[in-house]
């Protein structure tokens, strides 16, 4: 089991505790952030501001440093300004996280801000987004390469392209060479290089 987008203000100490102690939950949290300034997060009436974020990252990692964290992360909303931006960019740098999940802004009906003031254009928001996604890139190459020559278990999924694939106990995706048998089951799993995003691996 993964915890998947829980708000910040919502994860107790308890529930990062009972997470780690627990043999059926994975060291694996995903955490929508949506902006690292706290104009912004004011702007979208988040219920938590930057340092509550960064005060649950700290305690995740300080109860199990091996724990994998992903972040959603909305970048072109309403009044965001290239200073706003870049505090978030510079947030994210100083966090110890994983991956980011990448959203541009769009406007929608029945909402508030879609009558925003200073809209951020289309192009603008494509840039910003192709920023955060190169840094996501970046965290999770440093986060996989940690762990090359250990041991993880992995549970496999899937095969393509001459590989079955799977993803070990704190999300690192790996291959291993085609064997069908191991779909649908949970093994040990030497972790060999990394190369493209990927952690190829020995039974």
């Amino acid at each position: 089991i993964r915890i998947s987008s829980i708000e910040p203000n919502l994860l107790t100490d308890e529930i990062i505790k009972f997470c780690n102690l627990s043999k059926k939950f994975m060291p694996h949290f995903h955490i929508p952030l949506q902006s690292g300034s706290d104009k912004i997060l004011k702007a979208m009436r988040r219920r938590y501001d930057k340092k509550v974020y960064q005060n649950r990252i700290k305690k995740i990692k300080e109860t199990n440093q091996d724990t994998c964290i992903g972040v959603d992360v909305i970048v072109g909303f309403p009044g965001e300004s290239d200073e706003d931006f870049l505090e978030t960019y510079n947030f994210l740098i100083d966090l110890d996280i994983t991956y980011l999940h990448v959203f541009s802004y769009s406007e929608r009906d029945n909402t508030d801000a879609k009558s925003y003031q200073n809209p951020v254009s289309k192009t603008k928001r494509s840039e910003r987004s192709k920023i955060l996604r190169n840094l996501s890139d970046r965290k999770r190459h440093l986060f996989q390469e940690q762990y090359i020559n250990s041991t993880r278990e992995v549970l496999f999924e899937s095969m393509k392209s001459g590989y079955t694939i799977g993803y070990s106990d704190n999300y690192i995706q790996v291959k291993v060479p085609q064997s069908p048998e191991l779909i649908n089951s949970i093994h040990p799993v030497n972790l060999k290089k990394e190369e493209g995003g990927v952690v190829f691996g020995e039974l």
